[in-house]
């Protein structure tokens, strides 16, 4: 009657969402995106994207995919991918990320590095190989000053 159904989680999905005038203490996990509009004191473990709202203030250390900041983050971000922070975002902590962007007006203070080893080709993109070009042929020197003289 009833058919367990495993469904997969997608982590380009947003499934968990602390809404404007919420706040949320603890440790926060997910297999999927988060988006942070009201207040979370408490770490952010994602294998999704996590956004902090405009509104959004977050007190705790952040591990995600991708990060987009366009509120306030108090703490340590650590982005597989890219760390955006939007000209309204705000971070008072270290960053670690494959890829950074910060928009005019955005404030950043703590310490970066970059994760170059995160950085892998995409699939999709191919390696172009150069045929060798065909050899042309070098006229000697006394040919050389023959045209010099007669230009």
């Amino acid at each position: 009657m009833f058919k367990n159904k495993k469904s997969k989680i997608d982590p380009n999905m947003t499934d968990t969402l602390i809404g404007e005038g919420s706040l949320f203490e603890g440790k926060l996990k997910s297999d999927a995106g988060i988006r942070v509009e009201g207040q979370i004191i408490g770490d952010i473990d994602s294998a999704g994207d996590v956004t902090i709202g405009e509104n959004g203030v977050a007190r705790s250390h952040i591990i995600a995919r991708n990060v987009i900041l366009a509120g306030q983050v108090v703490g340590n971000i650590s982005a597989k991918g890219k760390l955006t922070i939007k000209a309204s975002g705000k971070l008072n902590g270290n960053l670690s990320a494959a890829e950074l962007s910060i928009e005019s007006g955005g404030i950043f203070q703590g310490s970066s590095k970059m994760d170059i080893k995160e950085m892998v080709a995409h699939p999709e993109e191919k390696t172009v190989t150069r045929e060798p070009e065909p050899s042309i042929p070098i006229a000697s020197e006394d040919e050389a000053v023959a045209v010099l003289k007669t230009w």
